[in-house]
């Protein structure tokens, strides 16, 4: 069984309809023993770090989100999931989870395209591609040029460098892809993100870290 973290923060269902696709039995929780007891977990979201950290909390999912990264359970991070993992986030100053050491940052106001001079919008929304820095196996069959849909305006920055594995480049480069131990984080969402995305996903269900 795969649990989805259910953190009124959105997108849960379209989540578990592409684990449905893939013929993966998922289940939206917010249940501690129900998450500690499944195969691995999925900590997705679309939203707000303060209102997002506020629900976690007071249904007691920010205590159990760590004890599955310490019991090594499979755990992916999509969008603010890949966010709300790290200590500190600058939007509304919200101190996050804290489970990798690292800060959540706002994108440039103005950001500049570098080659085009051009203004980019913020939220950065649409498809881009990801540079692999290492390899993951969760990665594993992906094409190097494959786009995934992006929405989002604020980006992960870790403390250490072993924990990324992927870039994106919107205007700046940022970390869009980070890992370490059985967590695998990325800032796009692969349940909007076609086949690659199903793929990403795929390889997730079957990784054994």
């Amino acid at each position: 069984m795969i649990a989805i973290i259910d953190y009124k923060a959105g997108n849960l269902t379209s989540v578990k309809r592409a684990l449905g696709h893939l013929g993966y039995e998922a289940v939206i929780t917010a249940d501690p023993q129900e998450v500690l007891a499944a195969d691995r977990v999925i900590f997705p979201g679309v939203g707000a770090a303060v209102s997002a950290m506020e629900d976690l909390k007071k249904t007691g999912m920010a205590e159990v989100l760590k004890e599955v990264y310490k019991r090594k359970i499979p755990l992916l991070g999509i969008c603010l999931g890949t966010q709300i993992i790290f200590e500190r986030s600058e939007e509304g100053g919200t101190e996050c989870l804290g489970i990798l050491p690292g800060t959540v940052k706002a994108f440039p106001d103005p950001l500049i395209d570098p080659k085009t001079k051009e203004r980019l919008k913020v939220p950065h929304m649409g498809w881009n591609s990801v540079k692999l820095i290492k390899p993951h196996p969760v990665f594993s069959n992906i094409d190097p040029r494959a786009e995934f849909y992006f929405v989002h305006s604020y980006h992960p920055v870790p403390k250490y460098t072993e924990l990324i594995y992927g870039i994106t480049d919107y205007g700046v480069k940022f970390v869009s892809v980070v890992a370490h131990r059985g967590l695998v984080a990325v800032q796009f969402h692969p349940e909007k993100s076609g086949k690659p995305g199903l793929q990403i996903l795929e390889n997730f269900c079957q990784w054994r870290p």
